[in-house]
C-alpha cells in the first residue's frame, strides 16, 4: 500500500470522503488537514483519477519532510531520486500550495523545489530536464503545511472538474465537481428514476453532469492528457484495464426526462455544443425560456437544481430581485411536490422568494463563499404572498411621500424630483424620479449595522419600488454613496455611457441615470437655477465649477450678456455644451477647461453675477494643490470679490456638512451676505434642509 492524496473545493470534503471509500473500497481514507489522505494501490488512484465526480487532484506522494526554511525544503525535494521517476527529456512544472513564516511566496517555493530536480539531473547527467507550463510530461505537486512539504506526482496533471467537453461557457461557469456536488446535495442522485431541471441552465453543466451520472459514464474518459502517462512509475495495462471497464458500463441513454432552459439563446446554443461534444445531447432536453414561464414536463415531482446568478454586481440587484420575488412565486403555483437546490453567495437575494430551506451547505464557487440551499416544494413553502407592499414599511413611506408631493408636483415644470430620502433610518436610500426612471442611492450604512442587515433592507426597497411607484424594475439605476473625498464624485461606476433626456422650467438636460454617482443634474439645487436666471438679464455671469452646466443653460435662458462656465474636467464641460446645443443656445458663451482656483487668480475680466458651488474636498491630479472647502473658501471668494463688479453678486453654494462660513472674514473683504439656504431647499428636500447651504454675497 501506497500513500496519495485527494483534494476537492472547499465544503466538499465529506462528500469525497464518501466517494473516495465507495469508489476504492480496499483502501483506507481519512480526511486530514484539508485533503482526503488514502493509503492504497496505484490501481485506486487511477480510478479516482477516472471516476471521481468531486476531486480536483489525485498525488501520488514521493516523499513528506521538512521545509521550515528554503534549504530544508530544497533537501526534501532532493530526497527523492527523481531518475526513477522521470528522464532528463522529460518536460516538468511545479505547483506549489501553501505558506509558511520563511516561504509565503509559492512561486519561490515552487523554484526551490523545481531547483533540487535539476541541480539532481545536472550533477548525475550533466544535463537538465527543460519546464513547461502547459501539460508537461511530469507534473510535479507540493503542498506545505506548517513546515512541513509533501511532495509527489499530480497523475491528473490538471484539475479534473475538466472534462474535456466544455467547449464555450458564460461569464462565470460553473466547475464540474461543483455541479456533481449540487446534484447528490440535493438528493435527486439517490433518488432513481427522478426528473431533473435546470431552469437557469447556462452553458448546461448540471444537466450534462446528471446525464453523465444517469448513464454511468466516468467523468474522466474523455480527457486526452493525463499526469501519469510519461510518469516512470505509471502502468499502462492497470490504466488501459480501467477504461475499457468504464466504457462497459455506460448506459446507451440516461432513462429520465432532464430538461435544461435559459432565457439566452446563445447560452443554450454553448449548452448544447457542449452535451453534444460529451456525447449526452440525446439525453437532455434544451429550450430557451425564462426561469418564470418553465412548467414540468415530467407527470412525477422530481428534483430541480440550479445556479442562479448571485447578484455580486449591486447593479444586477435591480434585475434579479424582481426576477427572484416573481419566480419564487411561479414555482408555488406550478411545481408542487418538487424538489429545489440553489446555489448562491447572496442568502439574502434567497428571501425575496418567501421560500423556506430545509437545509444548507457551505461550499465555495471558485473563491466566492457560497451556500447550497435545499427546499421542499410542499405545504409552508406553496403559501402565496399577494400585495406585499401594501403592508410594508418602506412601500407605506413612499406611497405616503408620493400622495404628499402630489400637488406639489402639478405646479412644478419638472419630470425629475426626490421621492425618498432616508425617511426611515432602517432604509437608508435616497430614490430620485428622472422621468420614467428611478434612481436609488444607498448611503453606507453606519458602522454599527451589520453589511448583511443592511444589504438585506436595501433589496426590500429594489422589490417593493416597482410596485408603488409604476416603474418598472429595468428602469432602475442603484448606486451607493459613501461619504466621498477629493474628485471621487466625478468617478465613473459604469461604461453604459446611456444618456437621457429630462426638462426642468423651460429647459432641457441630458442625464446619466448609471455611469456616474451624480446623474448630472443636481436636483437640489432647481430653485438656486431660477434664481440664477432671474437675476442674469443683461449681465455677464460666472459660472466657476460649472459641472454638466445647468446654471450656465439658466443663466443663457435668462438673457444673460455673456455666460462663462469654467471646469477641470473635459468630460463635463463636453456635456455642458450638449445641453446649451439641446436648448438651441446661440452666443457669447464660452467654456474653459482650467482649476478653477488658479484660473481665478489669473483672470482679468469682470462679471455682474457669479455662481460658485464648489466640491467640498478635491485631489485631483490636475490641481496644484488640495482644496477644502471650508479651509479654502475666504480665499476663492477674496478672489472672485476682485473679479466682480460693483454692486455684482455671487450666489455661493455647498453642500459639505458642518460647512461654517466665515461671515467676518468676507464682510472685511467688502461683502454684504444674505443667508438664502432654507428658500433654496425645494419641497421635495424639505426632509434634509442640510443637502445644502447657500448664501448670496453682494459688492
Amino acid at each position: 500500500m501506497n500513500t496519495f492524496f485527494v483534494t476537492t473545493s472547499k465544503g466538499l470534503d465529506e462528500l469525497l470522503l464518501d466517494e473516495v471509500a465507495r469508489l476504492c473500497p480496499s483502501a483506507d481514507a481519512k480526511l486530514r488537514a484539508g485533503v482526503i489522505q488514502v493509503q492504497g494501490s496505484l490501481s485506486d488512484a487511477y480510478t479516482l483519477c477516472l471516476w471521481s465526480r468531486l476531486a480536483n487532484r489525485v498525488v501520488w506522494v514521493l516523499a513528506e519532510g521538512p521545509a521550515k526554511d528554503a534549504d530544508s525544503l530544497y533537501a526534501t525535494a532532493d530526497s527523492i531520486d527523481w531518475p526513477m521517476q522521470m528522464t532528463v527529456n522529460h518536460t516538468l512544472s511545479v505547483h506549489f500550495v501553501g505558506s509558511s513564516r520563511e516561504i509565503n511566496n509559492t512561486q519561490f517555493g515552487a523554484v526551490r523545489v523545481k531547483d533540487a530536480i535539476v541541480d539532481q539531473f545536472t550533477e548525475l547527467e550533466g544535463k537538465r530536464p527543460s519546464v513547461a507550463r502547459q501539460q508537461p510530461d511530469i507534473p510535479v505537486y507540493a503542498r506545505l503545511r506548517k513546515d512541513t512539504v509533501t511532495i509527489g506526482i499530480d497523475l491528473a496533471g490538471a484539475s479534473l472538474h475538466q472534462r474535456a467537453y466544455r467547449q464555450d461557457t458564460g461569464a462565470a461557469p460553473l466547475k464540474e465537481h461543483l455541479a456533481c456536488a449540487m446534484l447528490m446535495r440535493s438528493g435527486w442522485v439517490d433518488a432513481h428514476n427522478a426528473a431533473l431541471v435546470d431552469p437557469m441552465c447556462g452553458s448546461g453543466t448540471i444537466a450534462i453532469e446528471a446525464a453523465y451520472i444517469a448513464r454511468n459514464i466516468a467523468p474522466g474518459i474523455k480527457r486526452d492528457y493525463w499526469g501519469f502517462s510519461q510518469w516512470l512509475g505509471h502502468q499502462q495495462a492497470t490504466w488501459e484495464t480501467l477504461v475499457s471497464d468504464a466504457l462497459s458500463q455506460q448506459k446507451a441513454s440516461a432513462g429520465i426526462p432532464i430538461q435544461a432552459c435559459d432565457n439566452s439563446k446563445k447560452m443554450i446554443a454553448m449548452a448544447r455544443k457542449n452535451a453534444d461534444v460529451a456525447g449526452v445531447y440525446q439525453d437532455i432536453a434544451f429550450s430557451v425560456q425564462d426561469a418564470r414561464n418553465v412548467t414540468p414536463t415530467s407527470q412525477q415531482p422530481g428534483y430541480i437544481v440550479s445556479n442562479p446568478p448571485y447578484g455580486e454586481r449591486l447593479g444586477e440587484l435591480t434585475d434579479l430581485i424582481p426576477l427572484f420575488s416573481e419566480w419564487g412565486k411561479h414555482l408555488k403555483g406550478n411545481w408542487s411536490g418538487w424538489k429545489l437546490t440553489l446555489l448562491t453567495s447572496n442568502r439574502d437575494l434567497m428571501r425575496v422568494m418567501k421560500l423556506r430551506a430545509s437545509k444548507a451547505y457551505a461550499m465555495n464557487n471558485g473563491k466566492l463563499a457560497c451556500q447550497l440551499l435545499n427546499f421542499a416544494l410542499e405545504s409552508e413553502n406553496l403559501a402565496q404572498f399577494g400585495a406585499d407592499a401594501d403592508d410594508h414599511p418602506f412601500a407605506n413611506r413612499v406611497r405616503k411621500n408620493l400622495k404628499r408631493l402630489k400637488g406639489w408636483l402639478k405646479k412644478q415644470q419638472t419630470n425629475c424630483y426626490r421621492i425618498y430620502d432616508a425617511d426611515l433610518p432602517e432604509y437608508n436610500v435616497a430614490v430620485d424620479r428622472y422621468d420614467d426612471y428611478l434612481v436609488v442611492q444607498e448611503y453606507a450604512p453606519p458602522k454599527n449595522i451589520p453589511e448583511e442587515k443592511a444589504r438585506r433592507r436595501l433589496q426590500e426597497a429594489l422589490l417593493h419600488l416597482p410596485a408603488v411607484t409604476g416603474v418598472s424594475a429595468k428602469n432602475i439605476a442603484l448606486k451607493v454613496r459613501a461619504q466621498q473625498k477629493g474628485s471621487q464624485q466625478y468617478e465613473k461606476l459604469d461604461k453604459a455611457q446611456q444618456t437621457r433626456e429630462v426638462f426642468e422650467n423651460g429647459a432641457r438636460f441630458l442625464v446619466n441615470l448609471t455611469d456616474y454617482l451624480d446623474t448630472g443634474l443636481f436636483l437640489d439645487h432647481r430653485i438656486t437655477r431660477q434664481l440664477v436666471r432671474e437675476r442674469a438679464k443683461d449681465k455677464d455671469v460666472l459660472n466657476l465649477f460649472c459641472y454638466t452646466g445647468s446654471v450656465s443653460v439658466f443663466a443663457a435662458q435668462g438673457g444673460a450678456r455673456s455666460v462663462t462656465s469654467v471646469d477641470m474636467s473635459n468630460t463635463y464641460l463636453d456635456w455642458a455644451k450638449q445641453n446649451f446645443r439641446l436648448n438651441k443656445l446661440n452666443g457669447a458663451y464660452a467654456f474653459i477647461q482650467a482649476d478653477c482656483t488658479q484660473w481665478l487668480d489669473g483672470h482679468n475680466g469682470t462679471y455682474d453675477l457669479m455662481f460658485i458651488d464648489p466640491p467640498s474636498f478635491s485631489n485631483s491630479k490636475r490641481m496644484q494643490s488640495t482644496w477644502d472647502v471650508q479651509r479654502d473658501h475666504v480665499a476663492l471668494l477674496q478672489a472672485a470679490y476682485s473679479r466682480l463688479r460693483e454692486k455684482g453678486q455671487i450666489v455661493f453654494s455647498n453642500n459639505k456638512r458642518g460647512f461654517k462660513l466665515d461671515h467676518k472674514a468676507l464682510s472685511e473683504a467688502g461683502f454684504a451676505i444674505e443667508d438664502i439656504s432654507r428658500k433654496t431647499i425645494p419641497e421635495d428636500f424639505s426632509r434634509n434642509t442640510a443637502i445644502h447651504q447657500c448664501w448670496i454675497l453682494t459688492r
